[in-house]
């Protein structure tokens, strides 16, 4: 799992309570917490936030910001639109994806509905500094509608997992074969992480084959995640939609960067821009932005600058290619503005409450009290009941009470109709506190004789 997925991961987990609920939680996890832990909390909060501000910052305080009012003067009509179509083909493919992500779980998604939370995703992922909190808005959406919090998070974090997947398995040849400023390093590390690899294996399998105890809890969870993955990405009626989506997720960033690069006033080829991309997409990964702006735009001049196609062009670069991106995810903020006044046009009514209270399973209801009867107070609205733990003596005297209730009598018992006056002491005499039998220790009353 890449950084931007373990932080989606994260963040998924943070923001499970409802938005009506968050923020008192949040009031008293901080209030309640000390000064140390809440300024620890605070940097790890914003601490992509931060990271972005400085390396802006110390692009701009070395190349100048005439380079990043370059970049956008040169971005017309043409180039917009070019934007919006790109955006919108990557778009849908990815909301197909997530659909068979969302499928393959057992989830109800449909397809029209995704794309649009897509679109609201990439919009808040644009507009919100992290870069992650629009995918977290829309996992906690998603489960939230399909009653389950959790699977919802999942697929949307195996759903992004798949692109990360999918632009490694692209970008390592690429990186390795074709001529880029990281080439060398990357067949260095490369060979690096096939020996670790290999020996982590040879580790872990004379580890089994030496050990016949049961798996420990966290290996069963382990064990789970993987399977729940295999199913939802490798299975026969997922994993050509998954892998053709993400292919094609993939040629729509890097045909976005050529346009960039074009507009920007690189005439490199192809060829030599292709690794560049490459490096700028796998930067992009990272949840060290400010709305998308960040490492993206301090790794594309530094790949431009090595590969002696100048760093200021480099930083236009990636200065249009973060406006392209912002552009094509503006149609998530007519989603937003479009859900935002259904909501208001339509509010939920109190007849649609009723109607979804009388198609819900009524609760079994109780078997009435013998001798009780219904007094004002018992016409009241009723209250959530909380169970509370009793001690010896109160349930000796609940059963006191309920061995003191009367019987209930016909009213054609003649018995009744003679001596109804007497109730009373009929039920005070089994009754413990105001007893009438000489065997349990108490004196008789006027009613009683």
């Amino acid at each position: 799992m890449t950084t931007r997925t373990a932080a989606l991961a994260t963040a998924a987990e943070e923001v499970r309570v409802p938005v009506t609920e968050t923020v008192p939680v949040a009031v008293a996890a901080h209030t309640g917490a000390p000064p140390r832990r809440r300024v620890l909390r605070a940097l790890r909060t914003h601490f992509g936030t931060v990271a972005g501000a400085l390396i802006l910052g110390m692009l701009l305080w070395r190349l100048g910001t005439g380079v990043l009012l370059d970049g956008l003067r040169r971005i017309d009509v043409p180039t917009l639109l070019a934007g919006l179509g790109i955006g919108a083909l990557t778009t849908v493919f990815s909301a197909w994806r997530w659909c068979r992500v969302a499928h393959a779980l057992g989830m109800r998604l449909p397809f029209g509905a995704a794309v649009a939370d897509y679109y609201r995703a990439l919009f808040l992922n644009a507009a919100l500094p992290g870069g992650v909190l629009g995918d977290v808005h829309r996992a906690v959406r998603h489960g939230q509608s399909a009653g389950d919090v959790g699977r919802g998070v999942r697929a949307v974090v195996l759903e992004r997992t798949a692109g990360q997947v999918a632009l490694v398995a692209v970008g390592v040849p690429v990186l390795l074969t074709l001529p880029s400023p990281v080439l060398t390093q990357a067949r260095h590390l490369a060979g690096l992480t096939a020996l670790a690899t290999l020996g982590a294996l040879a580790i872990v399998v004379a580890v089994r084959m030496g050990r016949t105890l049961r798996p420990s809890r966290r290996r069963r969870a382990l064990g789970a995640a993987l399977t729940e993955a295999r199913t939802a990405l490798l299975a026969r009626g997922s994993w050509p939609s998954v892998l053709l989506s993400s292919v094609v997720v993939l040629a729509g960033h890097l045909l976005m960067f050529l346009v960039a690069a074009r507009v920007a006033g690189s005439h490199a080829s192809p060829v030599t821009l292709l690794p560049l991309a490459l490096l700028a997409l796998i930067a992009m990964g990272l949840p060290l932005n400010i709305g998308g702006f960040g490492p993206r735009e301090g790794v594309t001049a530094w790949a431009f600058g090595a590969a002696g196609l100048g760093a200021d062009t480099g930083l236009g670069v990636a200065v249009v290619y973060g406006v392209l991106s912002f552009v094509a995810s503006l149609p998530g903020l007519l989603v937003l503005l479009a859900r935002w006044y259904t909501g208001l046009r339509h509010p939920r009514t109190a007849t649609e409450n009723a109607a979804e209270e009388d198609q819900a399973p009524a609760a079994p209801s109780r078997p009435p009290v013998p001798g009780a009867e219904r007094t004002p107070h018992a016409l009241r609205a009723p209250r959530p009941h909380t169970r509370r733990a009793r001690s010896a003596s109160a349930r000796f005297l609940t059963r006191g009470h309920r061995r003191c209730v009367a019987p209930p009598s016909s009213p054609s018992d003649p018995t009744r109709e003679k001596y109804g006056s007497k109730d009373s002491a009929s039920v005070a005499s089994n009754c413990f506190p105001l007893s009438a039998e000489a065997s349990e220790g108490r004196p008789m009353t006027p009613d009683s004789v």
